[in-house]
């Protein structure tokens, strides 16, 4: 394990959430346009806490996508500007707790928060980890030449290249097996 645990969970749940948008895996132009989406998602990355099941936590949690996904290209500097204006503007005031079955772990903001203020801050204190730990080289996109989907690399060897989102690993590999057929 690179991180602790709720690090490596905030940081796939960004991950997922960033590739809700458009993408060449989807046969939908956004992945998370309807209040469903957002209910299905929540239940997917086992978000818990308040919910006002409305527009403007759908509009609020489509929000957070593309800055998160400019921590994906950011310089440390940048990164660190970043993770800071998200900690600032919610007021982070980390705790320790346990709930839900689940180990101790962090969280900064109460369960009452607004769900895109906890999103925000969760995805925000597993990127403090990442540069702390001089780790933003894991934050990557996707190899794949028609795919710009996000993907943590929590390997050891630090070799994942291809997202999750769709069949890019896949994909590239039937291509170079059926070119290098095809040069025989």
């Amino acid at each position: 394990m690179i991180f602790a645990p709720d690090t490596e969970s905030a940081l796939r749940s960004a991950v997922a959430l960033i590739n809700t948008l458009p993408s060449v895996h989807s046969d939908q132009l956004d992945r998370l346009s309807s209040l469903k989406d957002l209910d299905d998602f929540i239940l997917e990355e086992q978000f818990f806490g308040s919910r006002t099941h409305d527009m403007v936590e759908l509009k609020a949690v489509q929000g957070l996508r593309l800055p998160f996904r400019e921590l994906w290209n950011a310089s440390e500097e940048e990164a660190v500007h970043r993770v800071n204006a998200i900690l600032l503007k919610s007021k982070a005031l980390p705790q320790l707790l346990k709930h839900d079955g689940l180990d101790w772990h962090l969280h900064a903001t109460s369960q009452e928060a607004p769900l895109a203020k906890r999103m925000a801050v969760e995805a925000a204190m597993a990127m403090v980890d990442v540069i702390r730990s001089k780790e933003l080289d894991r934050l990557k996109i996707c190899a794949a030449p028609d795919c710009q989907d996000v993907l943590v690399d929590l390997s050891k060897n630090r070799s994942r290249r291809f997202c999750d989102t769709g069949n890019c690993a896949n994909r590239i590999h039937v291509a170079a097996y059926r070119a290098r057929k095809a040069g025989s």
